[in-house]
């Protein structure tokens, strides 16, 4: 009976973590900014890794809090965290938009790229981080149930479900970004190269409006 009930559940948590993750906002933002930014193929899957990681870690954290203080708080407060997803999302997209017009219309004036305009302590490393912090604030809720489901089977098995919900959700991530990035870094236009940067603030801000809008 519990070795049923726990392939259910596994089979629930490789789904539910690799279909939620189809939504845009988990690899598009990847895709426009290694474009904009130039990043590698082993940097984008490395830091399309880190903000998956944080994007599961912080689901099950309150979902191990749910277990120990009650599910409806945490559940209620891990969808106030999904609402504002998309808010965020937007103002990440607005502000790397405008520091890209300002890099670009730095070019233009100086014929290169000012470093009033570089100097932003390492651009890539904060653009890194700040979307790890985006996506830790964006936690998944659908994987507390599974946690409140599994906990009668023992610490183990939970763990297990944990695992697999966490590895379906950044492996369906790194398998829908890299195709995306060799997509977009074939495109070679002058203006995209120019405005890339703005480009992909845009991009960024028009999915969190999609995500708004669709309550995804």
């Amino acid at each position: 009976m519990e070795h049923g009930l726990f392939l259910v559940l596994a089979g629930a948590a490789v789904s539910v973590g690799a279909l939620h993750t189809l939504a845009p906002d988990h690899w598009l933002p990847f895709a426009a900014l290694a474009r904009a930014q130039g990043w590698s193929t082993g940097k984008t899957a490395r830091i399309t890794f880190l903000c998956g990681f944080g994007h599961v870690t912080v689901s099950a954290l309150l979902g191990l809090l749910g277990l120990a203080f009650g599910r409806a708080v945490f559940e209620s407060a891990g969808q106030k965290m999904e609402a504002v997803a998309g808010i965020l999302l937007i103002g990440f997209g607005l502000a790397y938009g405008v520091w890209g017009l300002r890099r670009a219309a730095g070019r233009r004036v100086h014929g290169h790229t000012h470093a009033h305009y570089d100097h932003v302590h390492d651009a890539a490393r904060t653009t890194a981080w700040s979307l790890f912090l985006l996506f830790c604030a964006d936690p998944c809720v659908a994987v507390i149930p599974l946690l409140f489901a599994a906990a009668p089977l023992g610490p183990a098995p939970t763990a297990g479900i944990v695992l697999l919900y966490e590895a379906a959700t950044i492996g369906t991530m790194i398998m829908l970004v890299l195709p995306a990035r060799a997509g977009v870094s074939r495109l070679r236009f002058p203006w995209l190269d120019h405005w890339g940067d703005a480009v992909a603030g845009g991009l960024i801000a028009a999915t969190g409006v999609v995500v708004m809008a669709l309550g995804i």
